[in-house]
């Protein structure tokens, strides 16, 4: 909804898959810590046992991290740094604990109950309700997600409540980058 409103939207989810493509140092790295098994017949990463890996082996998530989390955040602030418009979203899913958390100005955090997160996990991702359980476990808890955030939207409304939740919150985004950076005076002189 903010990129239908021309927000530049630099996505972390995006670049993860794209710092994971056959031949990059991410994940010729990825294939040394965990082997084979987690390539698919055409040498690309098998997010599912990928996946299943990490959330069952606090270790491999972390070892992954430390693969992941330094090419994403730099690639974000690549791509942030290229972006145009008065502010920029940056969608990071776990920012909580996430060296981006001091990179944003401010935190929008898009909200649902837990149960609407595990039913959405099971039918996104084909988990059971259990594995789901096990995935939401092992991430920041929503309470910690809710005291980091400058603003919620709460994404289990109807789209029109969140379409005017969003067209306020960007007017909010616009008036705040103008404070922030206001534009230099017209001067004829450099």
């Amino acid at each position: 909804m903010f990129a239908d409103l021309g927000i530049p939207v630099i996505d972390t989810d995006v670049i993860a898959r794209e710092v994971v493509q056959p031949g990059t140092p991410a994940l010729d790295e990825i294939r040394e810590r965990f082997g084979e098994a987690v390539l698919d017949s055409n040498g690309h990463l098998d997010r599912a046992v990928m996946r299943k890996l990490v959330f069952s082996d606090a270790t491999a998530r972390l070892d992954l991290e430390n693969i992941l989390h330094p090419r994403i955040g730099a690639e974000t602030r690549r791509q942030s740094g290229l972006a145009n418009g008065p502010y920029q979203l940056v969608v990071v899913p776990l920012l909580v604990g996430s060296e981006l958390a001091h990179f944003v100005d401010r935190i929008l955090l898009i909200d649902c109950d837990q149960e609407t997160q595990i039913q959405r996990l099971m039918i996104r991702d084909g988990e059971t309700h259990d594995g789901a359980q096990r995935i939401l476990a092992s991430q920041a808890s929503r309470e910690a997600r809710l005291a980091i955030a400058d603003d919620v939207i709460q994404n289990n409304r109807s789209m029109a409540q969140t379409l005017e939740r969003v067209r306020y919150l960007n007017s909010l985004y616009q008036r705040l980058a103008e404070t922030a950076y206001p534009s230099a005076p017209y001067s004829e002189t450099p």
